[in-house]
């Protein structure tokens, strides 16, 4: 396939209709809210307003607290579009699991990871630092994977920030030409965040690349913008799963400054490359709470 210049996340944001409807919901459930605190006290007599409402939105009732968050989160992830789509032989050719894959064994060792990240969380979505014990460990391919696994799950959405700026690979892995990426919201304090959000042609993924400037990553990411950044994602889609590749831990302190920033850690250790205590130290690198393990590739 081609790579070709890519479009905007132009789904990143529910449009004017959906907000609305949004706030309507939410302004429907507040209302229910106060109607449930004055069940015990008496009705007027001819008074059905509460039965009505109770009606109207039952899916409130049922799901609980969060539903109507969750019923549009779901309608707006089912409308993002994929300007293009990456075929099963283009998935093949670059090592990306999909679903349908044929390779199962692959397939089902990020699944496995996958569970077990979400045990740790609890089933909660977080952010991730993905990074390798030296350099050739294949960080990228992991994180890559992983925020595929994620994406097969038709309610929820993956986020892909590459955070490598001295080598950044995410891009050419998927055959995109970004304009823009995340340096250059670093740079500027006005940058709409949606600018630099791509589709990848998998469903449900999305790529922030490194961005146009890459002089000097730890400036970057000791600056408060990365901070404003993560809270910006964060929000945009409230089931994302957010996966931060960076350069490895052996060269360099990014990975250990973001991973103040984000909730887990994982150390990709290249198969019979790396000695046991270079592994252990670089282990140690991490917040012991925050380290969600060790894999290893090859």
């Amino acid at each position: 396939m081609n790579g070709t210049r890519q479009s905007r996340d132009v789904d990143a944001s529910p449009d004017k209709d959906e907000q609305n409807e949004l706030d309507a919901l939410r302004k429907r459930q507040r209302q229910l809210s106060r109607e449930d605190e004055s069940t015990n006290r008496p009705e007027k007599s001819g008074s059905s307003e509460s039965e009505d409402a109770r009606l109207l939105v039952p899916s409130t009732l049922e799901l609980g607290a969060g539903a109507v968050d969750r019923y549009v989160m779901s309608r707006q992830i089912k409308r993002m579009q994929e300007p293009r789509q990456l075929t099963f032989d283009d998935l093949d050719e670059r090592r990306i699991i999909y679903p349908e894959s044929p390779n199962r064994d692959l397939v089902n060792r990020f699944r496995s990871l996958r569970t077990k990240l979400l045990e740790i969380s609890g089933g909660n979505n977080f952010t991730l630092v993905v990074t390798g014990a030296t350099d050739g460990a294949g960080s990228s391919f992991i994180a890559l994977n992983l925020a595929a696994a994620f994406a097969f799950d038709q309610s929820k959405t993956a986020l892909l920030v590459d955070c490598n700026l001295r080598e950044p690979s995410l891009h050419t892995m998927l055959d995109m030409f970004p304009d823009t990426g995340l340096t250059d919201f670093l740079e500027e304090s006005d940058y709409d965040v949606a600018k630099i959000i791509y589709p990848t042609g998998i469903p449900r993924l999305r790529l922030v690349p490194a961005g146009s400037r890459r002089e000097s990553p730890a400036e970057f990411f000791t600056s408060f913008q990365i901070k404003l950044f993560l809270q910006s994602i964060r929000r945009r889609y409230p089931d994302r799963f957010i996966i931060l590749d960076t350069a490895s831990i052996s060269h360099s302190p990014d990975a250990r400054i973001l991973s103040d920033l984000c909730d887990y850690s994982l150390l990709v250790v290249p198969h019979g490359k790396a000695t046991p205590s270079a592994v252990e130290q670089a282990a140690h690198s991490f917040d012991p709470e925050k380290f969600a393990g060790v894999v290893i590739n090859g």
